[in-house]
């Protein structure tokens, strides 16, 4: 029998321990990066929906007076209207009667807080959807078509929501905020770019 140092021993079990606890933080970085990585990837949006956030461009050029194009953006229906001189004029009529006249409420961008709700007057942009629960409103331009005091509009006929041709609610609706405007601007004159 041979006898052991037990310094041996004590510089084995050293060597040991080093060893288990190199190997045990390799392995937990393994572990990690193998959870983060499909996490990171779930978590990022696929091609399709990087797509559909895109900023999309119009032509509008061939756009007459009072003609409304219908565009999807985000996979939300984006209205385009091109305004005449009378149409701008009935906005003057409704504004005694709107809940927001100077779409102070926050979730118009800064062009829209003026009467036209628009970058340019002739051209109106708004998302097609009702701040009510989300049905889609009709376009109506043509005055007394909804009602006697009916100027023109926007006619939500789900709950009765009436908007003016600015997008912007009437006072005892359903719908408690103007028609919202998705964020746009003009490349040139003739080519709308809604997104950003």
């Amino acid at each position: 029998m041979s006898s052991s140092d037990p310094n041996d021993i004590e510089e084995v079990d050293q060597v040991k321990r080093a060893f288990l606890q190199k190997t045990s933080v390799f392995l937990g970085a393994v572990g990690a990066a193998g959870i983060a990585v499909p996490l990171v990837s779930y978590l990022s949006p696929n091609k399709s929906t990087q797509e559909a956030g895109k900023p999309i461009k119009v032509d509008i050029s061939s756009m007459q007076f009072g003609e409304q194009k219908t565009v999807l953006w985000r996979s939300k229906p984006v209205w385009i209207i091109r305004r005449s001189e009378a149409m701008l004029a009935s906005l003057n009529m409704t504004t005694g009667w709107l809940k927001d006249p100077d779409s102070s409420v926050g979730q118009q961008p800064d062009y829209a807080q003026n009467q036209t709700r628009s970058v340019r007057p002739d051209i109106l942009v708004l998302l097609g959807i009702c701040t009510h629960l989300g049905c889609s409103p009709t376009y109506r331009p043509e005055p007394k078509s909804v009602d006697d005091s009916w100027e023109g509009g926007f006619y939500c006929s789900c709950h009765g929501s009436k908007f003016d041709l600015a997008g912007r609610v009437f006072k005892n609706m359903p719908a408690p905020i103007n028609l919202e405007v998705p964020p746009y601007h003009f490349q040139d004159g003739n080519t709308l770019v809604i997104g950003e």
